[in-house]
């Protein structure tokens, strides 16, 4: 139900829900920093990344790319891109506003407010502060690989935090924390993330040692052998399906709850399905329509890693209540 000061409340004693409204924006602040992942990424791939030479104008002397500019269509690449981060900006300034707004109607209203849910919805507004200032850096110190990889893994750790907040926005309160399978289960769970996010690092690494430096005219890569880094990923993502199929496994023989293992399953699919594009684009040259596709998987697999470790626990659910309430929460989608 809802009140008539915009305050969602459940029907379990003392719950308190994020409005609709609200996660709606939280929602679309992880959609949004998953695409500028993709587009930045396309930015790169089509070495467009100097398509704007200068930062925060396009060319010296415009904020906007000109045609006495003798980057060609690169800038209109580049200059979309950065036209996404006040997209960006906007989502994110909405989602702090909106939810220091709901947080201070509670307040008000003499009611419970959540605080660390608050806390949380300014991970985007952070994030994008941060992305829009190393994303100068990268242009002004000539797409230097070490600052491209870091601008790729910091928009990583910005969609975790954007994963938590839908997460903990779809659920009834904070606490009490009510685990839902062993805690060596969810020992598991986290196990995968980690492993996980090297598999994510040692790709940077595979990307920043390859072809796709950002800019035709820029030939810096890291020093790394390609080749070694490429079989290293591979391996890790060997590790990962490996974990991945186990946990499935096992959530299915401790009859974890079905949105649990929907999660992993879904996961497992992606993943597959990743591992065949990570090949493909291998063993054709590296183009880059493919490795496009493999970065927004990334970002895919990433997402879901951590919906399935955080699906194993629900907040805000009394002791005792009736086990459907853990299987049939909003904090986060069933895919199957």
């Amino acid at each position: 139900m809802t009140t008539d000061v915009g305050i969602t409340t459940s029907p379990v004693a003392g719950s308190v829900r994020v409005p609709r409204w609200l996660r709606g924006l939280f929602i679309a602040n992880l959609a949004a920093q998953v695409g500028i992942v993709v587009t930045g990424g396309i930015v790169r791939l089509t070495g467009s990344g100097l398509g704007c030479p200068t930062w925060p104008e396009c060319v010296e002397g415009s904020l906007v790319p000109t045609s006495r500019q003798e980057e060609s269509w690169h800038k209109m690449v580049e200059f979309g891109n950065r036209l996404l981060t006040f997209v960006l900006a906007a989502l994110a300034i909405a989602a702090i506003v909106g939810a220091l707004i709901w947080w201070r109607r509670r307040r008000r209203a003499g009611l419970p407010a959540r605080g660390p849910v608050v806390a949380l919805a300014a991970i985007p507004i952070i994030g994008t502060v941060v992305q829009a200032v190393l994303g100068g850096v990268t242009v002004l110190t000539g797409l230097n690989p070490w600052a491209v990889s870091a601008h790729f893994l910091i928009s990583m750790v910005i969609i975790a935090g954007c994963v938590v907040l839908v997460v903990r926005s779809g659920e009834p309160g904070d606490q009490p924390v009510l685990p839902l399978v062993r805690t060596e289960v969810r020992l598991l769970a986290w196990v995968l993330v980690c492993v996980t996010a090297v598999v994510v690092v040692l790709g940077v690494i595979v990307t920043g040692s390859g072809p796709h430096s950002g800019d035709s005219d820029v030939a810096s890569r890291l020093p790394v052998d390609a080749r070694t880094v490429s079989w290293l990923h591979a391996d890790a993502v060997l590790l990962f399906l490996g974990l991945t199929v186990g946990l499935l496994v096992v959530l299915r023989v401790v009859h974890a709850p079905l949105r649990a293992q929907g999660l992993t399953l879904s996961l497992l699919v992606v993943a597959l399905l990743q591992g065949v594009v990570g090949y493909a684009q291998y063993f054709t040259g590296l183009p880059w329509a493919l490795v496009a596709i493999h970065m927004l998987g990334a970002c895919v697999v990433w997402v879901l890693v951590i919906f399935v470790a955080l699906s194993l626990r629900r907040r805000g659910v009394p002791a005792g209540t009736s086990p459907v309430d853990n299987l049939t929460d909003r904090s986060g989608p069933v895919l199957h």
